[in-house]
């Protein structure tokens, strides 16, 4: 489904919770486009939280704590750098009415950041949306090597702390295969996702 979206428009908030909760999500062709079409896939991808896999050398830089991990530290950073190009991504599907509705969600509490920093400066970091008891991962960035992996291994464990049951990533790929994220039809997910909305937890 698509719907244009003039320059300057927002997306209403509500609008976008509810399309999360019936298993939807926005994106755009690129970041000068003002245009938003809402995706449902036939597969969809999440990470099982209790299957989640950190490899051997990962767990290594975790326990070394090369990075300072920040929560909600600084919203409009993160998702400023996850729109930015890069040399194996040259459009980004993150555009202004994007940008601008997720801000708001963060206002609201249910868009969240996971932030790697070193020397105060923001090196890599994810972010995502939280509804019930599921967290839907957005997009992820990182300016130094295994930052954003790092963000990854924390956003999971914190989950997992704080009573999440899914872990949403719209898609699989074969970096986030590495970490456990399996492909579910949607029938399937349509279940699992009405399950997680029910109650409550709180990032």
């Amino acid at each position: 489904m698509t719907r244009p979206f003039a320059p300057g428009e927002r997306i209403p908030p509500d609008l976008l919770l509810k399309a999360y909760a019936s298993g939807v999500f926005p994106m755009a062709e690129e970041a000068d486009d003002p245009e938003v079409f809402w995706v449902r896939p036939e597969m969809r991808g999440i990470i099982p939280l209790d299957a989640f896999h950190v490899p051997k050398s990962l767990a290594k830089i975790v326990r070394q704590k090369r990075f300072e991990i920040r929560f909600d530290g600084d919203f409009d950073a993160v998702i400023g750098a996850c729109a930015e190009a890069r040399d194996d991504r040259r459009k980004t599907w993150i555009n202004a009415p994007i940008r601008d509705a997720y801000g708001e969600l963060f206002r609201r509490g249910h868009a969240h950041t996971v932030e790697a920093w070193r020397d105060d400066q923001l090196v890599g970091g994810l972010y995502g949306v939280s509804l019930g008891r599921a967290f839907f991962g957005e997009s992820m960035f990182a300016r130094e090597r295994d930052a954003s992996k790092v963000c990854l291994v924390h956003l999971v464990e914190h989950l997992r702390e704080r009573g999440f049951v899914l872990l949403d990533t719209q898609f699989t790929t074969e970096h986030l295969k590495r970490f456990g994220a399996i492909d579910v039809p949607r029938r399937k997910y349509d279940r699992m996702l009405a399950a997680a909305i029910q109650g409550g937890a709180i990032f």
